[in-house]
């Protein structure tokens, strides 16, 4: 199914890999198929709450091996794109967990909380669990002053076991909502996480197949790039909906497995 001139997989994860804690198939037996048929992989989340490294050992758990490197979040998108207007050492105003905060450390920025957030010349949102009304007030002031606003990504939901919560998009709308100003957002359906997917696979956009299960984030994303597209129905979007999205997709499957067989 996949076409030859393809010399790699750029995969969402939920909904394509597992729902929840569950895996959509046999990862070991579908990576081992991957191999087989020599195609490199990178993984794309909106997903801003965890590093790469732990989604590794993610990954490995359900037997699945591979490198950091090949782990391409929101978070580590939001922190490219503020690496090419501020230099290493710029104070961050940081809303948001481990995998954003961590993002921003590794690219040399100071990350800032609360009780020194007037000190920040930018602000980044993501996901924040223990978000509260100081942390969102901080934030819509500096906005407000005119500081550089980005978000991770702009999912409105998180998929938890219990059903789906406030994402990064729900609770950056406040801020906007106080502001009136909309942030520069790096995750899908953005080309931000696409760009630093091909970067680091070194391909053009053609030799790389972006696989999903969204089409207003994982094939929209892949299309803004001028990626081909494949489209699993193994999570959210369905087949009567992939049919009518414009322009077309590319390939459509039931899941990764199929795919890849």
């Amino acid at each position: 199914m996949i076409p030859a001139n393809i010399k790699a997989l750029i995969l969402d994860m939920d909904g394509v890999l597992w729902r929840g804690d569950q895996p959509i198939g046999d990862l070991a037996a579908i990576f081992a198929r991957i191999a087989e048929r020599g195609l490199k992989v990178v993984f794309a989340t909106n997903n801003s709450v965890r590093t790469p490294e732990q989604f590794v050992e993610r990954l490995r758990g359900f037997g699945v091996g591979c490198e950091s490197w090949q782990v391409v979040t929101s978070s580590l998108a939001a922190a490219d794109l503020i690496s090419r207007r501020f230099p290493p050492g710029t104070p961050i105003y940081a809303v948001g967990e481990t995998g954003l905060k961590q993002a921003l450390r590794d690219k040399g920025f100071e990350v800032l909380g609360v009780e020194d957030a007037e000190k920040a010349q930018a602000v980044l949102m993501g996901i924040d669990r223990d978000i509260n009304f100081q942390k969102l007030a901080e934030a819509a002031l500096l906005v407000r002053r005119g500081i550089p606003f980005y978000a991770s990504n702009p999912d409105k939901t998180f998929p938890t076991p219990r059903g789906e919560i406030p994402g990064a998009g729900s609770w950056y709308s406040i801020v906007v909502t106080a502001s009136g100003i909309e942030p520069i957002v790096a995750g899908k359906p953005g080309p931000a996480m696409m760009e630093l997917a091909l970067q680091r696979l070194g391909l053009s956009a053609a030799e790389a197949l972006v696989v999903g299960d969204r089409l207003e984030t994982d094939i929209a994303a892949g299309q803004s790039v001028g990626c081909p597209c494949a489209l699993v129905l193994s999570g959210v979007s369905q087949k009567d909906e992939a049919r009518a999205w414009q322009p077309k997709i590319d390939l459509i499957a039931p899941d990764l497995a199929s795919l890849v067989a």
